[in-house]
């Protein structure tokens, strides 16, 4: 009996010293962790970027101080009552229209969307400011489900300001040229047709000055357009189908001229939020586009669906394609591939760069994506214009 005392008083002083250890090392973790939460928080506070981050039910996890600087920014006007969406001054890409609360940045990225460069207005008159947006989602450890999403606010506002002032500068600059640019075109027409001994060379000269005048002219052109796309889109509930129906056959005959076929797959009726004139702009540069760059013939295909509160436009070509890189610069201004340099493609590389322009003023998003030989595909995103489910959670959706 004596030797099992004392082996179970030694056993219990072991098991004590393990949990001694064990409660020693758990210490150090605690405090390395709070020491690490610390600094993470003094970063998130130090950044001037707001940050969110929620679970699968839209509840808060994190937030960060630049963000509740935004979130003030969202509210309603003092003495508001909370309940009028009309009240809350977050408004569309066209500083005026207020945001459905379903096309909030957190709604969207709680219904398991991931976006980048969404663009929101916050606030209202001289204080308003531009808030880019972006959302990703996390996975849960257990089952690999959709665990919550972190979403990143950013001030844009003097980046939207100063390229406001450039194209301002560059539509004053366009008008301005072409008034002298139309009597240039204009006297030479006239020299050319009222002059018919003219020298060759002299008429060469001429010919040589009014093709290189007509080429400057669609430049002005297309830089007045660049300019009126940012400036007056007008959204209201529009057929989609019509507008795919109209840039067809507005295209079909320079798709003759190509050999390249047209095919259309579009529901009719397919409703959403966009201006008429402005949306068929950019379709007729998609589908132009599309069979320009199909020298040698080839399929053009527009698709379109609806999916989750969005409308889906595909305009895909078998043409020349472009690479990786290319794909990734398409949509700047001016820029124009070597292929098509190269294949003397005319153009100026501003179609694209407008028609993205056009896009995102409806509030929605453009990508391409292509390879060399094989063709090209423009996808466009824009709101559907219909009401929406509500959405899995009542958290406040201002940010």
């Amino acid at each position: 009996m004596a030797v099992s005392i004392r082996l179970a008083g030694s056993s219990a002083r072991l098991q004590q010293r393990r949990v001694k250890q064990r409660d020693q090392v758990l210490r150090q973790l605690l405090a390395a962790s709070r020491e690490r939460e610390t600094l993470l928080k003094t970063i998130l506070d130090t950044i001037d970027v707001g940050i969110v981050a929620v679970d699968s039910n839209g509840e808060t996890l994190l937030i960060n101080n630049q963000q509740r600087a935004f979130l003030r920014m969202g509210l309603p006007a003092e003495g508001s009552p909370r309940p009028a969406e009309q009240d809350r001054p977050v408004f569309g890409q066209d500083r005026r229209t207020p945001l459905p609360l379903e096309k909030s940045p957190i709604r969207r990225a709680v219904q398991g969307e991931t976006f980048s460069d969404y663009l929101l207005w916050f606030g209202a008159g001289t204080e308003q400011r531009a808030i880019s947006t972006a959302a990703r989602g996390m996975k849960n450890d257990s089952d690999d489900g959709f665990g919550g999403a972190v979403i990143v606010f950013r001030d844009v506002t003097d980046v939207v300001d100063a390229l406001a002032a450039k194209d301002e500068l560059v539509a004053n600059v366009s008008h301005e040229f072409g008034s002298p640019l139309t009597s240039i075109l204009g006297n030479i027409d006239l020299v050319l047709r009222g002059a018919q001994e003219l020298e060759p060379v002299t008429r060469l000269g001429l010919e040589v000055a009014e093709r290189n005048a007509e080429r400057l002219r669609a430049l002005v052109e297309d830089l007045l357009l660049s300019a009126a796309a940012v400036e007056s889109v007008h959204l209201r509930r529009t057929d989609l189908a019509g507008l795919v129906e109209n840039s067809l056959v507005s295209a079909r005959a320079q798709a003759d001229a190509a050999h390249v076929g047209l095919v259309a797959d579009v529901p009719a009726p397919l409703w959403a939020n966009a201006d008429p004139l402005r949306l068929g702009q950019a379709l007729d540069n998609l589908v132009s586009n599309a069979i320009k760059y199909s020298p040698g013939g080839g399929l053009v295909t527009i698709r379109a669906e609806r999916n989750d509160g969005w409308v889906q436009l595909e305009v895909k070509d078998t043409g020349m394609g472009m690479t990786t890189d290319e794909s990734a610069r398409i949509f700047t201004r001016f820029f124009r591939t070597n292929a098509a340099r190269q294949a003397a493609i005319p153009g100026v590389g501003l179609g694209l760069s407008i028609t993205k322009t056009i896009v995102e003023r409806h509030g929605g998003s453009i990508t391409c994506s292509s390879k060399p030989g094989s063709g090209s595909t423009f996808t466009v995103a824009l709101p559907d214009g219909t009401p929406s489910e509500p959405s899995r959670t009542d958290a406040p959706a201002l940010y």
